[in-house]
């Protein structure tokens, strides 16, 4: 194989946006850790200083808190976030998920962590549930984060 077909696609997994149009709710990178802003605050500073934003976020696959302070006219960089939805098939014993897609094409390669969302999927596989599994895409990484019946 030569090194042109390695390439990758050159679609980044973030882009940039003035800290200054951030939202509460919205997503940004702290860290290079994809996270949900919490809480925003902005405070103005001196005669001649930029007005600063100060947020706190949470990592959408870990949980844990990130804070970071940026001048409100500086760029922060915004993962792309994907959500999809699955159908569930099957969970082997090793806490891997066997899900199909709408075009019938199964993968097997996200493995659950212990917790609700597992705690549902076995639920709804006992029960012979037909049910949707809903997965978080970001940087590279995926993470199970939702699971529900379909046919209610």
């Amino acid at each position: 194989m030569d090194e042109y077909t390695k390439a990758e696609s050159g679609a980044s997994q973030s882009f940039p946006q003035q800290c200054s149009a951030l939202r509460k709710n919205g997503h940004v990178l702290i860290k290079e850790h994809p996270c949900k802003i919490v809480e925003m605050s902005t405070s103005k500073t001196g005669k001649h200083g930029h007005a600063k934003v100060h947020m706190v976020a949470i990592d959408i696959f870990d949980g844990k808190k990130y804070e970071d302070i940026c001048p409100s006219t500086h760029n922060m960089s915004v993962p792309h976030v994907n959500r999809k939805e699955y159908q569930l098939v099957d969970l082997d014993e090793d806490g891997y998920l066997s899900l199909m897609d709408d075009n019938g094409e199964v993968r097997n390669d996200i493995k659950i962590d212990d917790g609700d969302v597992k705690d549902s999927i076995e639920k709804a596989i006992k029960e012979e549930e037909d049910a949707r599994v809903t997965i978080l895409s970001s940087m590279g990484k995926e993470k199970a984060i939702a699971c529900k019946n379909s046919t209610k």
